[in-house]
């Protein structure tokens, strides 16, 4: 029986569960939006919770708990200079999930898992995306 543990077996070893977890959160960080199944993504929530808490504090001891856990320095370097002063003031609720569909092959219930950004960020964004697909459309009717 497995009463009072916590956490998800997710039907693998703990060595593969972990394996699968450190990845995730590290494609989360580094696209700032995944989209897997919601209970990988519910586990996957609380550590990318935490590792943002532990990039808020920002010191040396914090920057070689979360390098020990991500599978990339530059992903690591990515969350402790941009990710993390998003949340200086927020005192947690730094993802979201979003249920999107089904999955054909086993109907599997999916979800987004995402980082929660401000109005501001959102807005800068959509302008970069805008201006990406501008320069695009344009290098392509040059040729």
């Amino acid at each position: 029986m497995r009463h009072r543990r916590q956490g998800r077996q997710l039907s693998r070893t703990a060595e593969h569960r972990r394996a699968l977890l450190r990845n995730l959160v590290t494609e989360l960080f580094r696209h700032e939006r995944i989209e897997t199944t919601e209970a990988k993504a519910k586990e996957a929530r609380r550590l990318a919770e935490r590792l943002i808490t532990f990039a808020k504090r920002g010191d040396l001891h914090a920057r070689r708990q979360v390098d020990r856990y991500m599978m990339s320095r530059e992903v690591t370097r990515k969350l402790f200079s941009t990710i993390a002063p998003w949340y200086a003031e927020r005192e947690g609720g730094y993802t979201r999930i979003i249920k999107s569909r089904h999955r054909l092959g086993d109907g599997g219930e999916m979800a987004f898992l995402e980082l929660v950004k401000s109005e501001e960020q959102m807005a800068a964004d959509r302008k970069a995306r805008e201006a990406a697909a501008a320069a695009k459309a344009e290098a392509k009717e040059a040729k």
